[in-house]
C-alpha cells in the first residue's frame, strides 16, 4: 500500500470476455477516476511487437509498456483493465478484482466476438481452470484480491456498486 496516494488505484482483470471492460467504464464514470485500458495503451505508445499467428493478435512488449504507465499510477485514482495481471508491480494496486463469468456464457460472449478454434477453446479452459484468479492470488496480497461473479446485468451493477464502496472504505482507511 501507497500512503502517498490520496485515491486507490484498481485492477480488473480476468479472461477475455468476462465484462472488465464493461465494470470498468461503469466504474470509472461513476467514480471520475481514469479508466486505463491496458490493450489501448500499448496500441497508443507502440508497445505491441511482432504478429502471434496462432493467437491472432500482437505480443505486448511488458517493459515499455510498464515505463509507460509508471508515471500514470504514481497518483492513484486509476482504474486498470487488463487480462493479465502478473506483470504489473505489486505496489501499483491497493485492489485487485477478479470478474468471473461461467464457461457457457463466456463461449457465447467470445464467439460474438468472432473468437475461433484454438484461441476461443484456450480462453474458455483459461476460465475453467482459474488461470487469472491464481496468477492475482499468486502475484498480490490475498486481503486485496477479490472475485466477482459477472454472468447478469443484475450482476454488473453490483459488482460496480461492490468496487465503490471498496473504494469509500479504502479512503476511510488511508486518508
Amino acid at each position: 500500500m501507497n500512503l502517498k496516494r490520496s485515491l486507490p488505484n484498481i485492477l480488473i482483470t480476468g479472461t477475455p470476455g468476462v465484462g472488465k471492460s464493461t465494470i470498468s467504464k461503469k466504474l470509472a464514470d461513476r467514480t471520475k477516476f481514469t479508466w486505463r485500458d491496458v490493450s489501448k495503451l500499448a496500441e497508443e505508445y507502440n508497445c505491441l511487437d511482432e504478429y502471434d499467428p496462432e493467437y491472432q493478435c500482437p505480443f505486448l512488449n511488458e517493459d515499455k509498456l510498464l515505463d509507460i504507465m509508471e508515471g500514470m499510477m504514481a497518483k492513484g485514482g486509476n482504474v486498470v483493465d487488463y487480462h493479465g495481471c502478473e506483470f504489473f508491480p505489486e505496489r501499483w494496486f491497493d485492489g485487485v478484482f477478479v470478474i468471473r463469468t461461467n464457461n457457457t456464457t463466456l463461449y457465447d460472449r467470445l464467439a460474438v466476438r468472432g473468437y475461433t478454434g484454438k484461441k476461443l477453446d484456450d480462453n474458455v479452459q483459461c476460465e475453467i481452470f482459474e488461470t487469472i484468479l491464481e496468477e492475482a492470488q499468486s502475484s498480490y496480497k490475498p486481503e486485496i484480491v477479490v472475485q466477482l461473479q459477472n454472468e447478469t446485468e443484475e450482476q454488473l451493477l453490483n459488482n460496480v456498486q461492490s468496487i465503490v464502496d471498496w473504494i469509500e472504505r479504502w479512503k476511510e482507511e488511508n486518508i
